[in-house]
C-alpha cells in the first residue's frame, strides 16, 4: 500500500497524474489527440510539390501551332492534362464538378493569326473559389503557355531601335522552395496542440465539480490555492511540452525544414504558450463552475484562433475588432515568435515584443485563475445531483423518439448551445479576420541607386499600387533588410545604378525583388503588386516609343511575344480570402456542432438513464427519430450559413435552395448518425467536446479546398471520405459559389447519402453489441 504523501505540489500533481492515468478521456485527450491530429497534418502535408492537378484543354485550332501548346501544357510539372473537351461549355461544366481545376482555350486561327503578327489570345480559366490549387494551376499553365511561346518558329524582327522592358529578378526570402506544406504545418501542429491544451485543463479542472471532489483538491494543496493550481496544471504541463518536442521532432527531423533563429526563446515562447492556455481553460470552469458550459466557452475562444493570428489571412489585411481581439490571444504573438525564430531567422531581440506579449498574458490568465479559485474555494458547496427523466413517459416510435430527443436538447444548456447558439456565434465571430478580402498596401522598401527619371517612375508606380506602399526609403540594401527583419516591411525592390542606362541602351535592365516568403499570401500580394507597379513602368516608358513609331513598337512586341496570355479567374474573379475560406468553414462548423452535440445528448442519456436509455437510444426507430430532430435543429444554422450570412458578407450564393436543401439533408442525417454511434461510447455528456474539438483543422485540409486534393497521399484519399465534410463542403461549395446543379456533385450526393445508411447501422450495431455486454456482465455480476 502507497504511503500517502503530505499536502502540498507534490501531493497534488501525483493526484492529478494518477487521475489522467485511469482516466480514460482524460488520457485519451491529452496523448492521444494530439497525436493523432499532428498524424493526420503530418501526412496531408507530406508531398511537399504539387502535381497533377487537372486542367481541361479545348483546342478550337487544331494545328501543329496548337498540339505544340499542349504539349507544353502535358510537360508541366504542377499540372496534367485530363480531359479535352471540344467547347467551353462542356470545359466550364468539368471545372464546376471538380473534374479539372482550369481550362485552357486555345482560339481557332490561332497558328495563322501568330503567323500573321495578330497576337492571338490563349485564355486560361481557373478555379479561384479553391484558391490555393486555383492560383497553382494558373501560374503552372500561364509558365507552360510561355515555354511553348518559346518553341515557336522565330518571327524576323524590325532592324530599329525599342528600348529593354525591366526584368524583375524575384528573390524569394525565408521559403525559398516554396515548400506551402512547410509554411502551414508549421503554423498548425501549434494551433491544434493549444486548443488541446485549454479543453484538458477546463476537463481537468471543471471535474472537480463534478465527479471528483473539490474538497479533496484543496486538501492535498493544503488549503493553498497556489499550491492546488500550480500542482493540477503541472502534469499537463510536462505532457504537452513534450508534445512540443514531439512537433519539432516532426518538423525538423522527419522533414529536414530547417531552423533558422534561437531555439532557446521560441521554447521560452512555447512553454509560455501553454501555460498561458492552462490558465484559460482552468479560469472558464472556474467561472462558471459547469463542466460542459466550460468547454463550450473554451471552444468559442480557441477553434476560431487561427484565423485571428494573421498566418492564413495576415495581419497587414485586418483592421479593427480582428486586431483587438487577436491581441489577447497568446496563439498569435506565439506564432509571430515562431515564425522569426524557426523560418525567418532574425536576431532574438526582434522577436521580444511579442514573446513579452505572451509572457503578460500567461500571467494575466494566471493570475485570474489563481484569484477565482481562491473564492471558489471559499464558497464551493456541492451540487445537487442531476435527476434523470421520467423513462416510463418516453413514447415509442420515430414520433416519440424525436419528441422525446428535441425535449433533451432543450432542456441541456450545453447540448442547446452547440445545436443553436453555436452557429449564432461562429457565423459572427469566425469570418471578422476574412471580411477585408484583399491585402492592400503592402508596406514595402526601395533602395534607389539610379536617382533618375525612370527609377522615379517606378517608385510612383509602386507607391501608388493598391497592393502596395512604399513604407521605407533606404540608402542601402542593408539598412532595407534590417526594415524587412523588424516587420516594418515585408519586400524590398532594389534599383540598381545604371538601370535607366541599360533601359534605352536596349540591353537587359535587371530589377531585384526580395520577396518575403513566411507567409505566403503576403508574399504572393506584394510580388503581385510588384509585377503590376513595373509593367506599369515600362507600358509608360514603351507608349512614349509608340508616339515617336508605332509601327516600329508593335513589331518589336509581336517579335518579343506573338501570343497574349489572359488569366481569367472564375467563381472567385477578385480573389477575396473570406469568399474562398468562409463557405467551407461554415460547413465544417455546422459538422462539428451537429456531431458533438448529437454525441453529447447520448452521453447524457447515459448519465441519467444508464444502460437501458443506451440500448433505447439504439432502436431504429430511436436513431431514425432522433436523426429527424438534430436535422431540424441544425437546419436554422445552415439556413444562416448558406442563405442570410453570404448576403450579408457580400459572398456568391445561389438562389437554387431546393439543390442547397438536398445536399443538407443527408449531410446532416448522416453527421447526426454518426454522432449517435460515437456517443455510443460515452458515459458522460462532456466526452464530446474533449475528444471531438481539435478535428477541425486537420479536416478541413482533408476536403480539399485549401489544400489540392492532388497532393492528398492515396492512403488518407479513401479515408477522408469516411467524414462527412469531405464530400459536403465540396457538392455545397460548388453548389452555392460556383453555381452547380444537384447533377454536377452527384457524386457527393451519392456518398452522403451511403454514409447515411453507414452510419445508421453502426448507432444501432453499436447499441446492440454495447447492450448485450453489459447485460453478460450484469449476470456475472449477479
Amino acid at each position: 500500500m502507497a504511503t500517502p504523501l503530505s499536502p502540498g505540489l507534490v501531493s497534488v500533481a501525483v493526484r492529478e497524474a494518477r487521475w489522467i492515468w485511469h482516466d480514460r478521456v482524460a488520457l485519451l485527450l491529452t496523448v492521444g489527440v494530439p497525436l493523432i491530429a499532428f498524424a493526420v497534418l503530418s501526412l496531408t502535408f507530406s508531398n511537399a510539390v504539387v502535381r497533377d492537378l487537372r486542367v481541361d484543354v479545348v483546342d478550337r485550332d487544331m494545328t501543329q501551332t496548337s498540339m505544340l501548346y499542349v504539349q507544353a501544357l502535358n510537360a508541366a510539372p504542377n499540372v496534367s492534362v485530363t480531359r479535352r473537351s471540344t467547347d467551353l461549355t462542356a470545359a466550364m461544366h468539368a471545372v464546376r464538378s471538380g473534374e479539372a481545376i482550369a481550362t485552357v482555350y486555345l482560339p481557332r486561327y490561332l497558328e495563322r493569326d501568330i503567323a500573321d503578327g495578330k497576337r492571338p489570345q490563349i485564355v486560361i480559366f481557373y478555379n479561384k473559389q479553391y484558391l490555393t490549387p486555383g492560383n497553382i494551376a494558373s501560374a503552372a499553365l500561364a509558365s507552360a503557355v510561355q515555354a511553348g511561346t518559346a518553341d515557336l518558329p522565330k518571327v524576323p524582327g524590325p532592324a530599329g531601335y525599342s528600348p529593354s522592358a525591366l526584368d524583375v529578378e524575384q528573390y524569394v526570402l525565408t521559403n525559398p522552395a516554396l515548400n506551402y506544406g512547410q509554411f502551414l504545418l508549421r503554423a498548425l501542429l501549434p494551433t491544434v496542440l493549444h486548443i488541446v491544451t485549454a479543453i484538458a485543463a477546463g476537463y481537468a479542472v471543471g471535474s472537480e465539480f463534478g465527479t471528483r471532489s473539490l474538497g479533496e483538491w484543496m486538501e492535498a494543496a493544503g488549503g493553498s490555492a497556489l499550491t492546488a493550481l500550480v500542482g493540477k496544471l503541472a502534469p499537463y504541463f510536462g505532457i504537452f511540452a513534450l508534445m512540443l518536442v514531439v512537433e519539432a521532432v516532426t518538423m525538423h527531423g522527419a522533414y529536414q525544414v530547417p531552423f533558422a533563429g534561437s531555439a532557446v526563446l521560441l521554447a521560452a515562447s512555447s512553454c509560455l504558450m501553454i501555460a498561458a492556455y492552462l490558465s484559460l481553460g482552468a479560469l472558464f470552469q472556474l467561472l462558471v463552475r459547469n463542466l460542459a458550459f466550460g468547454l463550450s466557452l473554451t471552444a468559442i475562444v480557441c477553434s476560431p484562433a487561427f484565423g485571428f493570428a494573421g498566418v492564413g489571412f495576415p495581419l497587414v489585411g485586418m483592421s479593427g475588432f480582428p486586431l483587438v481581439w487577436g491581441a489577447l490571444l497568446p496563439l498569435r504573438w506565439h506564432l509571430q515568435v515562431l515564425f522569426d525564430q524557426a523560418a525567418r531567422g532574425v536576431p532574438p531581440v526582434v522577436s521580444l515584443e511579442p514573446f513579452a506579449a505572451v509572457a503578460g498574458l500567461a500571467l494575466i490568465f494566471f493570475g485570474l485563475a489563481l484569484l477565482r479559485l481562491r473564492l471558489v474555494a471559499r464558497t464551493w458547496r456541492p451540487p445537487q445531483e442531476e435527476a434523470g427523466p421520467d423513462e416510463g413517459s418516453a413514447r415509442p416510435g420515430i414520433v416519440g423518439a424525436f419528441a422525446e430527443e428535441y425535449r433533451r436538447v432543450l432542456g441541456d444548456r450545453g447540448a442547446f448551445g452547440l445545436f443553436v447558439l453555436a452557429p449564432l456565434l461562429y457565423g459572427v465571430l469566425y469570418p471578422q479576420p476574412y471580411l477585408g478580402q484583399l491585402i492592400r498596401k503592402v508596406p514595402i522598401a526601395v533602395v534607389d541607386s539610379d536617382s533618375t527619371e525612370l527609377s522615379r517612375t517606378i517608385i510612383q508606380a509602386l507607391d501608388v499600387s493598391e497592393a502596395l506602399q512604399v513604407a521605407v526609403r533606404a540608402n542601402t540594401l542593408a539598412e532595407a533588410q534590417d526594415a524587412l527583419a523588424r516587420r516594418e516591411v515585408f519586400a524590398i525592390v532594389d534599383i540598381p545604378a545604371g538601370i535607366e542606362r541599360d533601359v534605352f541602351a536596349g540591353r537587359r535592365a535587371r530589377l531585384p525583388a526580395y520577396v518575403d516568403a513566411a507567409y505566403f499570401l503576403v508574399r504572393s500580394r506584394a510580388l503581385e503588386g510588384i509585377l503590376d507597379a513595373t509593367g506599369e513602368a515600362t507600358a509608360q516608358l514603351l507608349s512614349r516609343e509608340a508616339r515617336r513609331d508605332g509601327s516600329l513598337y508593335r513589331a518589336a512586341l509581336v517579335k518579343s511575344s506573338p501570343v497574349e496570355v489572359l488569366n481569367q479567374p472564375l467563381f472567385n474573379p477578385t480573389g477575396g480570402y473570406a469568399s474562398y475560406i468562409v463557405p467551407a468553414a461554415f460547413m465544417l462548423i455546422l459538422q462539428q456542432t451537429v456531431l458533438m452535440g448529437s454525441a453529447t445528448i447520448a452521453g447524457l442519456a447515459f448519465q441519467q438513464g444508464g444502460s437501458s436509455a443506451r440500448r433505447r437510444r439504439g432502436a431504429v426507430s430511436a436513431v431514425l427519430g432522433q436523426g429527424l430532430a438534430h436535422l431540424l435543429l441544425a437546419l436554422p444554422g445552415a439556413v444562416l450559413f448558406l442563405v442570410v450570412l453570404p448576403r450579408i458578407y457580400g459572398f456568391s450564393a445561389t438562389a437554387h435552395v431546393l439543390d442547397l436543401l438536398a445536399m443538407l439533408i443527408p449531410f446532416i442525417l448522416s453527421v447526426s448518425f454518426f454522432g449517435q454511434f460515437a456517443g455510443m461510447w460515452f458515459r458522460r455528456r462532456e466526452t464530446a467536446v474533449l475528444l471531438f474539438i481539435a478535428s477541425s483543422l486537420p479536416l478541413l485540409f482533408l476536403v480539399g479546398v485549401s489544400w489540392p486534393v492532388e497532393a492528398i497521399p492515396p492512403y488518407l484519399q479513401a479515408v477522408r471520405y469516411i467524414f462527412s465534410s469531405t464530400s459536403a463542403i465540396d457538392g455545397l461549395v460548388r453548389i452555392n459559389q460556383m453555381g452547380a446543379s444537384l447533377n454536377d456533385v452527384f457524386r457527393d450526393w451519392v456518398v452522403l447519402w451511403g454514409l447515411v445508411l453507414l452510419y445508421g447501422m453502426l448507432a444501432v450495431l453499436a447499441a446492440w453489441r454495447l447492450g448485450a455486454a453489459e447485460g453478460t456482465a450484469d449476470a456475472r455480476a449477479a
